[in-house]
């Protein structure tokens, strides 16, 4: 069985879980459960390390997926897409310093950037499964 063909409905999954994590972790911060946070932080990053192989490989396999929607949708499409990709590009350098700073108990500096880190991570999973709805879906 070729797997190339389900990796977006892999990606899409796997960023859904990544929202959820991400906010199960604020959620799990905000209650003052810091080790059950730190956990679940840690599974959304391995889970977007996941995602971000899977990606490249379906990438690198199929070459870009065209969008086929016209009229009011492709702009709102290509707004999306853009936002996304942009933000993306600069989640994995975000996600691994307000980490580092967590694991390091440089807790100042780490809520300091988490408060960017959290909201960019979030809008990339989620917008990345609504760019998968309208590629594959719509």
């Amino acid at each position: 069985m070729d797997i190339i063909p389900h990796l977006p409905d892999l990606n899409a999954a796997l960023n859904a879980l990544a929202a959820i994590l991400l906010i199960r972790g604020v959620v799990l911060i905000k209650d003052g459960r810091r080790n059950q946070h730190r956990r679940t932080m840690l599974t959304a990053f391995g889970v977007s390390i996941v995602f971000l192989i899977s990606y490249l490989t379906y990438h690198f396999n199929v070459g870009s997926v065209k969008f086929t929607g016209t009229g009011v949708i492709r702009y709102v499409y290509f707004t999306i897409l853009i936002s996304h990709t942009l933000l993306a590009a600069a989640v994995p350098f975000l996600a691994v310093i307000t980490l580092r700073r967590g694991l390091n108990n440089d807790l100042r500096r780490h809520v300091a950037l988490a408060k960017w880190t959290f909201p960019i991570w979030l809008y990339v999973s989620v917008t990345g499964v609504v760019v998968y709805w309208m590629l594959y879906w719509l």
